[in-house]
């Protein structure tokens, strides 16, 4: 006998008694478990990675954003390969850690590099962990060079390429994912068919499978699988209300902040002067446009373009301006005819919020762009940050109190003389959190 009649007569033999049958679909039952469990760990294997990949863009973007950006040299230096360009991973961690103390170690790049950038220092980030700062630098490696793959497509003007490089691997873990469960599928299908072949064999009476729409078991799942989901769901619309991340209205008049407080580096408190001294950062008013625009009618500057791809007519727009403020060139202006702009407020807080200008500028030192992002970038304004409770306690966490020749902090004695005994450490210093920043009522009437 050949070895193929062999194999064919042990596996019918094997098929042929209950036993060995019974046997059979226990190991196959067990089988289709492990696969189904193997299916639900790699989903979440996944879900993983993907959340960390996320955290370390969150974290970049609420800690460097504002400074930093990652191929291209902005308020401080481009951040890609800037591994490669520290000695050691330890000097890196200290700098962002506390610049200020790192440059006391002589190190010649750092002092280099805080010399190259106008002796400004750097933020200084305390409370960031090895792997939160480790989850930074991996985005930042993450990120494709201009001119390479999608971002070649979201340089050339194609506003999916960027969304496509970062959603690919969202994208290959869902088709994993869905093909693992269409195996898992199919073998519970093939179990019920051998068991249905079982009882045919033992001379059991066939049992009328339920149908899949009647099915207590299939109806409980789904119904929980939805209930999860739509949970998920609404609670995420719950936390979002209110919020107005990336809001970019059109305004009465297009204003460019880049054209404005970057190409002509006007000051941002010219135009806000509230800033410094009130709650509220106030909106110029037409007198304030025409203390400039009496005698600069005409804008022969680069090209601008709105969100739309759209040229906008500089000189088309000052002549805008004319018109609410009542002035014709050539002619002595009566600002008594001046009419309000009607700007469009972007950045709105609760009433129950309360949030003062002064204290986060001039007391904390804060810079426009923390909360801002690059305002002396951008054309048309959007709101940078989504101004939630979390962000704004996150921040309070992590920011250190400008303590040094800052009289607005002179009441905390005690700090005061722990940092200059030593008893805190200086590198740490203090942070908005250690002064009450993250109590209720400093934010909540």
């Amino acid at each position: 006998m050949s070895a193929s009649c062999h194999i064919f007569a042990a596996v019918h033999g094997y098929f042929s008694t209950p036993r060995t049958t019974f046997v059979y679909m226990i190991s196959f039952r067990r089988i289709t478990k492990t696969c189904l469990l193997s299916a639900l760990l790699f989903l979440g294997f996944s879900t993983v990675n993907t959340v960390s990949a996320q955290d370390g863009k969150a974290l970049f973007t609420t800690n460097c954003a504002s400074c930093h950006q990652v191929h291209k040299a902005s308020t401080g230096p481009a951040l890609a390969g800037v591994e490669d360009r520290w000695p050691n991973k330890a000097n890196l961690y200290s700098w962002i850690r506390n610049s200020s103390a790192f440059l006391k170690t002589g190190d010649k790049y750092a002092n280099d590099l805080y010399v190259q950038y106008n002796k400004v220092a750097m933020n200084q980030f305390p409370n960031l962990t090895d792997d939160e700062i480790g989850a930074i630098l991996k985005y930042i490696n993450s990120v494709p060079a201009p001119g390479t793959g999608a971002a070649a497509g979201a340089a050339a003007g194609d506003p999916n390429a960027a969304a496509a490089s970062e959603s690919d691997n969202t994208l290959l873990f869902g088709i994993l994912t869905l093909i693992l469960a269409v195996v898992a599928l199919i073998l519970l299908q093939v179990n019920a068919n051998l068991k249905k072949l079982a009882d045919e064999r033992e001379g059991h009476a066939a049992v009328e499978p339920v149908p899949f729409w009647r099915n207590k078991s299939y109806i409980a799942m789904i119904t929980v699988v939805l209930f999860v989901v739509g949970g998920y769901l609404t609670s995420k619309g719950a936390m979002g209300l209110g919020r107005s991340k990336d809001y970019q209205p059109e305004q009465p008049i297009y204003y460019s902040h880049k054209v404005h407080a970057g190409i002509n580096q006007i000051n941002c408190q010219y135009c806000h002067t509230g800033v410094y001294q009130g709650k509220q950062a106030t909106i110029p008013s037409v007198n304030v446009c025409m203390n400039c625009h009496m005698s600069i009618n005409e804008y022969n500057g680069e090209k601008m373009y709105n969100e739309a791809g759209e040229e906008v007519n500089g000189t088309a727009e000052i002549q805008k301006l004319y018109k609410y403020a009542g002035f014709e060139p050539g002619k002595p202006w009566d600002p008594s005819k001046a009419k309000p702009i009607e700007w469009v407020r972007i950045h709105n807080l609760p009433d129950h919020v309360y949030f003062n200008h002064s204290q986060h500028v001039k007391a904390g030192q804060v810079a426009c762009q923390t909360c801002h992002g690059e305002i002396q970038k951008m054309g048309e304004v959007k709101q940078f940050s989504d101004l939630s409770m979390g962000w704004c306690i996150n921040c309070h966490r992590e920011t250190q109190v400008q303590f040094k020749d800052n009289g607005f902090y002179s009441i905390y004695e005690k700090y005061h003389q722990d940092l200059k005994s030593g008893k805190m450490d200086s590198t740490k210093g203090v942070t908005v959190e250690a002064i009450g920043g993250t109590e209720c009522q400093k934010c909540h009437y």
